[in-house]
């Protein structure tokens, strides 16, 4: 039926109008049963899919600062590595270098929970303040037909007589309610749409999330494995033999046997020395005592 009647089809206007009427009120309990489901759709999407994002993101945060203070970790080692002995140092570093390349997994891990979970979450913000707009729309020609139902019937109240008058708003009123029809139906198909999108969209987040997931932890087990077993094939022994040696290296040794040498050689030169002098001694012809004697005699004899 279209809204451009001429007025002068007043009479035919009230009796569609009035055969209607118990139709337009059922449609009209139903547009505003759908609006309430709607609204409480959007508000829905709009809480907890903010919920989600702001929980991925700070995730996200976390595993980015978690890779920082991985990164520090890979540093401290190397540099603790350079002042071990080979075997430790040698793994050590390989060590450090798988657990290096982790962190080049955990960071392409961050990059694609961004791009693939946290962005398409942030999308909806967008997308529920359009949802929004439409509702606001829709309520506004709802009301606009509460009002026109509002002014017939104070049309009729005053003046109960004037058909013209009364037909013209039944004729507004009409057009409102066509209106408002057409936008709740617009509105109805809008909402379909957004909430087939969005559990297409709920469910490629999540299962992008454990995809992701699934493949830095596949490729964390893998590194991690060849990370534990550089530590295992550090050969204890060998190391701490190296160590053991460090404490007496081989010039010190030397250096410690020429001394022990020198020292042998020393005590037998003052030994021969010695015995040398005693055997002097012991071999000294008795004439210097006879002298000796012969003096002592002669001194007396020139007392007496």
């Amino acid at each position: 039926m279209s809204c451009d009647w001429p007025r002068g089809c007043g009479g035919t206007v009230i009796i569609i109008s009035m055969s209607q009427t118990p139709e337009t009120e059922e449609s009209r309990s139903v547009r505003d049963n759908q609006t309430r489901q709607l609204q409480e759709t959007v508000s829905n999407v709009e809480k907890h899919f903010g919920e989600l994002c702001q929980i991925y993101a700070g995730y996200v945060r976390k595993t980015a600062r978690l890779r920082d203070k991985a990164d520090l970790l890979v540093t401290e080692v190397k540099s603790y590595a350079d002042t071990e002995t080979p075997n430790l140092k040698r793994g050590l570093k390989s060590f450090a270098d798988e657990f290096a390349k982790l962190q080049d997994y955990r960071q392409a891990e961050v990059e694609r929970l961004e791009a693939k979970v946290i962005a398409p979450l942030k999308n909806y913000g967008a997308i529920v303040k359009l949802k929004r707009e439409e509702l606001k729309v829709t309520l506004n020609a709802r009301n606009k037909e509460a009002k026109q139902m509002i002014q017939l019937e104070r049309t009729r109240q005053r003046n109960p007589s004037d058909r013209q008058i009364i037909s013209q708003a039944e004729t507004e009123l009409q057009r409102a309610t066509m209106d408002a029809a057409r936008i709740s139906r617009h509105l109805e198909e809008d909402i379909d749409n957004f909430e087939k999108q969005k559990i297409k969209d709920i469910k490629k987040i999540f299962s992008e999330f454990v995809k992701i997931e699934m493949l830095f932890h596949g490729k964390a087990l893998e590194v991690l494995t060849a990370a534990f077993h550089h530590i295992e094939e550090i050969d204890e022994e060998e190391d701490l033999e190296t160590f053991r040696s460090s404490l007496h290296p081989p010039d010190f040794q030397s250096r410690l046997d020429i001394v022990r040498a020198n020292s042998r050689t020393g005590t037998s030169s003052r030994r021969s020395a010695s015995s040398s002098q005693y055997a002097g001694n012991r071999h000294k012809p008795k004439d210097d005592d006879d002298d000796v004697d012969d003096e002592d005699d002669e001194s007396t004899d020139e007392d007496n």
